[in-house]
């Protein structure tokens, strides 16, 4: 696939198909996520593939449970810009209960950690910030989902079973003194169609040399 196309129809996959997927395509998809950036090659992301069922369905339940508490939180819009806009937000909210209804059912669930490590260097003028760790996490995460995506695989970036993290961490035996969770993707083949999902205009977040600079 080419890899403008795979960038661009790499969207969120909410619900999948029963079929099974291979093992050797998560394997490339982490190859692929194993050659993202990384700030000063430390490479400091590690990776659990959950594909037990048992195991599956109660990282979906410790989900489900993340999205009930987060849902509520969320605000109900007051009014829309026309109805494509109020029946967008509808879809994209159907859509992200149903996956936390159902992503213990995705074939395969891949979570995302991050080591908890000191990241600030200090010299005799004090702290220097240097970004943050994950900035070398998030791209493996976007790799693999692009690779997924050209394999014809659908993913999901999710992050609010960080909610329950303790849970998650002894779920899977990860030592919790020593890791975050960065990331949760389930990973299917597509009940539904890939497809260019709606963004700003590139042009109407960019600035060309000094703030305010736009090209009409």
């Amino acid at each position: 696939m080419d890899a403008i196309e795979a960038l661009m129809t790499t969207r969120a996959i909410r619900r999948f198909t029963d079929q099974q997927v291979d093992i050797a395509d998560i394997e490339t998809c982490l190859r692929a996520a194993q050659q993202a950036p990384s700030g000063g090659n430390l490479q400091p992301q590690q990776y659990v593939v959950v594909t037990g069922a048992e195991p599956r369905r109660t990282l979906g339940e410790l989900y489900r449970q993340s999205f009930d508490r987060y849902e509520r939180t969320l605000p109900e819009p007051a009014s829309f810009r026309d109805a494509a806009a109020e029946s967008s937000w509808r879809r994209t909210r159907d859509a992200s209960r149903h996956l936390a209804d159902h992503i213990g059912e995705a074939p395969v669930l891949v979570l995302f950690l991050q080591p908890l490590l000191a990241w600030v260097p200090y010299d005799d003028d004090g702290p220097m910030d240097i970004g943050r760790l994950d900035a070398s996490v998030y791209p493996a995460v976007q790799n693999f989902c692009v690779a997924a995506r050209a394999l014809g695989l659908g993913t999901a970036l999710t992050t609010v079973v960080r909610i329950r993290t303790n849970e998650v961490l002894e779920l899977l035996g990860i030592p919790d003194d020593r890791f975050e969770i960065a990331a949760l993707v389930p990973v299917g083949y597509p009940a539904g169609h890939f497809g260019v999902a709606t963004r700003k205009p590139a042009a109407a977040v960019t600035h060309w040399d000094v703030w305010g600079n736009k090209r009409r």
